[in-house]
C-alpha cells in the first residue's frame, strides 16, 4: 500500500513537473507574438519617417494627423501628398505582404511536411512571372497597363495551383506528388519566361526584369484594401485550423486515424495558400526569400506547434519586408533599390546564426 502511494506521488509530482514546463512554454511563445507585434508597431512608426524627401518626425506625424483632424492640424499640402499617397501605403503595403507570404510559406511547409517548400519553390511566383511576360510582350500597347500585368499575374499563379493539383491528384494526392508538381511547374514556366526574355524587345526585356526583381513601388491604396480583405477572408480560417498542420506532420496515416481527412485539408489550405500568394506578388513582383526563411526562422526559435507558427511565422515575415523596403529606400536614396533583392541580404543573416547556434533537429 506505502508503495503504491509512493509511485502515485512521484507520478503526480512528475505531471506537475511536465505541466509547469508547458505552461512556461506557451508563456514564452505567447510573450513572442506580444514582442513581435510590438516590433511591428515600432518598426512601422520609424519606416513612415524614412526616405529622401527630408521630412522631420513632426512634419511627417502633423501630415498623419492632418486627414484624421483637418481642421484643427495645418500642415504642407505637400508634406500630406509624399506622406499619404506616397509613403504610407507603402509602409502598410509590406507589412501586409510580409505576413502574407510568410504565412504561405508556413502552410505549404506544413502541409506538404518539406522544408523547401514555398511560393517560389512550388512555381507560384514563377507563374506569376510568366503571366506578367505574356502581358508586357503581347498584349496591345493600348491596352496594356498596371491593372492588365496585375490580373494576368494573378491568373497565372492560379493556374499554376490548379496544375499542381491536377498532377498531384492523378498520382494521388501525396505530399511528394505535389512537391514534384510544384517543381516540374517552377522550372516550366521559368524556361517559358526565360524564351520571352530572349525573343522580346530590349524595352520589354527590361520590363520583364524590373517586375522579377520584386518591388513595392507599384503599391496604392487599393491594393492594400484588397490584401487585407485576402488576409482577413483566409487567416482566420488557417489559424482556427492549426491542428490539421499538427497533425499531418505526424504522417498520414495518423492523420487520418485521428479524423483529418488528409487529401480534402492538403487540398484546401494548400488553395488558400495559392491565393495569399497570388493576390501579392500580382502587384509587387517576384519576393519569394521570405516564404522560405521566415517559417524557419520562427521554428527555430518558437518549435513546431502550428499554432504559434503561423501567426508568429507572419509577423516575422512583415518585420523582414518592412525592414527590407526601409533599408532599400535609403540606402542609395533618392534611388530605390528592388525590395526583392534586399530581403536576402536581411533575411539570411538571421538564418544562417540561428541554424549554426542550434545544435539539435528542428524539423
Amino acid at each position: 500500500m506505502t508503495a503504491e502511494l509512493e509511485d502515485q506521488g512521484i507520478a503526480q509530482g512528475e505531471g506537475e513537473r511536465i505541466a509547469g514546463i508547458y505552461q512556461k512554454t506557451l508563456n514564452k511563445r505567447a510573450l513572442a507574438l506580444v514582442a513581435l507585434a510590438a516590433g511591428i508597431i515600432l518598426l512601422t512608426a520609424v519606416a513612415v519617417t524614412l526616405g529622401s524627401a527630408g521630412l522631420t518626425v513632426s512634419e511627417v506625424y502633423l501630415a498623419i494627423l492632418s486627414r484624421f483632424f483637418p481642421g484643427s492640424v495645418e500642415v504642407d499640402q505637400l508634406h500630406a501628398t509624399i506622406i499619404w499617397d506616397l509613403r504610407l501605403h507603402r509602409v502598410i503595403f509590406a507589412v501586409l505582404a510580409g505576413f502574407g507570404l510568410a504565412i504561405a510559406g508556413a502552410m505549404m511547409q506544413g502541409v506538404l511536411r518539406n522544408p523547401l517548400a514555398s511560393p517560389f519553390t512550388l512555381g507560384i511566383a514563377s507563374a506569376a512571372s510568366f503571366g506578367a511576360a505574356l502581358a508586357i510582350m503581347f498584349i496591345p500597347t493600348y491596352l496594356k497597363g498596371d491593372l492588365v500585368i496585375v490580373i494576368c499575374a494573378f491568373l497565372a499563379s492560379l493556374l499554376a495551383a490548379a496544375a499542381i493539383y491536377g498532377l498531384s491528384r492523378y498520382r494521388g494526392m501525396s505530399a511528394e506528388s505535389m512537391v514534384l508538381a510544384g517543381i516540374i511547374l517552377m522550372y516550366f514556366f521559368g524556361a517559358v519566361t526565360s524564351f520571352l526574355q530572349y525573343t522580346g524587345s530590349t524595352e520589354q526585356l527590361q520590363a520583364v526584369v524590373f517586375w522579377m526583381f520584386g518591388s513595392l513601388q507599384r503599391t496604392s491604396w487599393l491594393k492594400c484594401g484588397i490584401v487585407a480583405v485576402v488576409l482577413g477572408a483566409c487567416v482566420p480560417y488557417v489559424i482556427l485550423r492549426a491542428w490539421d498542420f499538427n497533425v499531418l506532420a505526424m504522417g498520414d496515416q495518423v492523420a487520418q486515424s485521428l479524423g483529418v481527412r488528409v487529401d480534402r485539408a492538403r487540398t484546401v489550405h494548400m488553395f488558400i495558400a495559392s491565393l495569399i500568394t497570388a493576390s501579392i506578388i500580382c502587384f509587387t513582383g517576384t519576393i519569394g526569400f521570405i516564404g522560405l526563411v521566415a517559417p524557419h526562422i520562427t521554428r527555430l526559435a518558437l518549435g513546431g506547434d502550428h499554432r504559434y507558427l503561423l501567426v508568429a511565422s507572419g509577423m516575422i515575415g512583415a518585420l523582414i519586408l518592412l525592414l527590407a523596403d526601409s533599408l532599400a529606400r535609403t540606402i542609395l536614396a533618392p534611388a530605390i533599390i528592388p525590395v526583392g533583392i534586399m530581403t536576402s541580404f536581411i533575411g539570411i543573416p538571421f538564418f544562417l546564426y540561428l541554424f549554426l547556434r542550434r545544435k539539435e533537429e528542428y524539423w
